[in-house]
């Protein structure tokens, strides 16, 4: 359903409810007698129970389909503590149920509903590769060797300078320029990377002065790349399970590439949200090991109809920080 007819159909419906909880009002006995009263009770906790426990299953696991069930698990328990208080307004049980909602089942859920907008609001930075980038960051030696470094544990200014052989101001300048570029931050006393993904500019967006530097850092970047692929494809034994790699061809249509790689993007910002440091070197399974991640798509009849396989610099959609050239 589209946006448009989705908004006016709620707006219907709530204006819609108005008059039936008018007729409810003046037409609903204060007192009912039913059956299945217990089938009923029983069966609402049954399913939040298994609400609860797939929210925590699916949040373990940081799957994004944990926010509607934790939407979901917040209104079971606001209806829960609703005709808690009120059909026991006038029995033994009142202050109970009151204190059940207030201390227990409100705070819940508005705790669920907050994690569920962090989830939904949870992205990696992300801003277009500037010749800032390329001059001042990316061809500093000093500042990959302090992005190296930061990448696998948080780091004080004392151990970066013993650790770089650099003097303790030249840490201190090049930290501050990769802070103002979004690389690194303050954690207490130390400092460590921050996920950054740089999105490559549109051609007709860099200044023509610039585009000598962008050609210099794209060639530098596709040596790099090839090297690394090179390595991977001819020693896939040095990687072992540590080594996965995937190739498609598909059909879509531009609003389907599109609407892929957006998907790809929301992965890709999910994972990178998992651990903040590289634990080190290691084969276990809880081992956090910093991975090499590409995606690239094109058009095979365009590519193929360049002379020289494809002229056209570029780097991947949303690169994340890139690595040393």
């Amino acid at each position: 359903m589209r946006r448009r007819p989705l908004l006016l159909f709620l707006v219907v419906a709530a204006v819609a409810l108005v008059p039936w909880i008018g007729f409810l009002l003046v037409t609903l006995p204060d007192q009912y007698q039913t059956r299945h009263w217990r089938l009923a009770w029983v069966g609402f906790d049954l399913a939040l129970v298994i609400l609860l426990a797939s929210a925590a299953w699916l949040g373990w696991r940081r799957r994004r389909a944990a926010v509607p069930v934790l939407v979901a698990t917040a209104a079971l328990l606001c209806c829960d503590a609703w005709f808690d208080v009120v059909l026991d307004w006038n029995s033994d049980d009142r202050w109970l149920s009151l204190a059940t909602a207030g201390l227990v089942e409100i705070p819940i859920a508005v705790l669920l509903a907050v994690r569920a907008r962090t989830i939904v609001n949870a992205r990696v930075a992300s801003r277009e590769l500037t010749v800032h980038d390329i001059e001042l960051v990316l061809g500093n030696p000093s500042a990959q060797r302090l992005l190296t470094l930061l990448g696998t544990q948080v780091m004080t200014i004392d151990e970066l300078t013993a650790e770089t052989g650099l003097s303790r101001a030249e840490v201190w300048a090049t930290l501050g320029e990769l802070s103002l570029a979004g690389y690194v931050e303050a954690v207490g006393p130390g400092w460590r990377e921050v996920p950054l993904n740089l999105r490559a500019p549109r051609p007709e967006d860099i200044a023509e002065a610039d585009r000598p530097r962008f050609e210099a850092f794209w060639d530098a970047r596709l040596a790099h790349e090839l090297n690394l692929f090179q390595r991977a494809f001819r020693h896939p034994e040095r990687y072992g399970p540590w080594a996965q790699g995937s190739r498609a061809r598909l059909l879509l249509s531009r609003a389907e590439l599109r609407r892929f790689a957006e998907e790809y993007l929301e992965l890709l910002d999910r994972y990178q949200l998992l651990h903040a440091q590289d634990s080190g070197a290691g084969d276990g399974d809880g081992e956090v090991r910093a991975v090499a991640l590409r995606f690239y798509a094109f058009p095979e009849n365009l590519l193929a109809a360049e002379p020289d396989g494809g002229s056209e610099r570029g780097v991947p959609v949303d690169s994340p920080s890139p690595e040393p050239l």
